[in-house]
């Protein structure tokens, strides 16, 4: 897929770090300008769970996700997305790379990781996330969280930072 046709699916960290520490509303308004655009446009995805999660602060990240029509954030509650959710979990169950804590966690419907793969699966979308890999994943050595690239890798799927999304859209500040 070239980048032109890459849609991207973000994760709630790509929004709140920015929010937090670099991009705050007051004086990089042109970031969350553009990528209203993007979103109004198709080419940045917002998740449902994912505005959820964003709609329980009382801050400004939250008025602006309120924002958006009810038709611009994705419903993950397709057949299609839900029979790739339940691929996710039984990765994680099945891999002998994660203890039952990782799966415990990730079945909490609320929680947006498995969801946010799953569409990708779905979609063939790219996700936009911080979180890191865990590293050298063995079966010797199980680990108690999953993170979003681990998985992503396992399933073939596009999993990168907010920065190569905003090149790749050509965002300018």
């Amino acid at each position: 897929m070239s980048q032109k046709d890459e849609v991207f699916l973000i994760d709630s960290n790509s929004l709140i770090s920015p929010y937090q520490l670099y991009y705050p509303f007051d004086f990089a308004s042109r970031f969350w300008d553009q990528l209203k655009e993007e979103i109004e446009n198709g080419n940045v995805i917002i998740l449902d769970v994912i505005r959820d999660e964003l709609m329980k602060g009382n801050d400004e990240l939250s008025k602006w996700i309120n924002q958006f029509d009810h038709n611009l954030i994705l419903d993950r509650r397709t057949s299609e997305i839900l029979e790739n959710y339940g691929k996710i979990l039984n990765y994680i169950q099945t891999s002998g790379l994660y203890k039952e804590k990782a799966l415990t966690e990730w079945s909490n419907v609320n929680v947006a990781d498995p969801w946010l793969i799953a569409v990708a699966l779905t979609f063939g979308y790219t996700i936009i996330t911080f979180e890191k890999h865990n590293g050298g994943i063995k079966t010797m050595n199980q680990l108690g969280s999953a993170k979003i690239p681990d998985v992503c890798r396992a399933f073939d799927i596009e999993c990168r930072d907010l920065f190569y999304m905003m090149r790749a859209l050509s965002f300018q500040m």
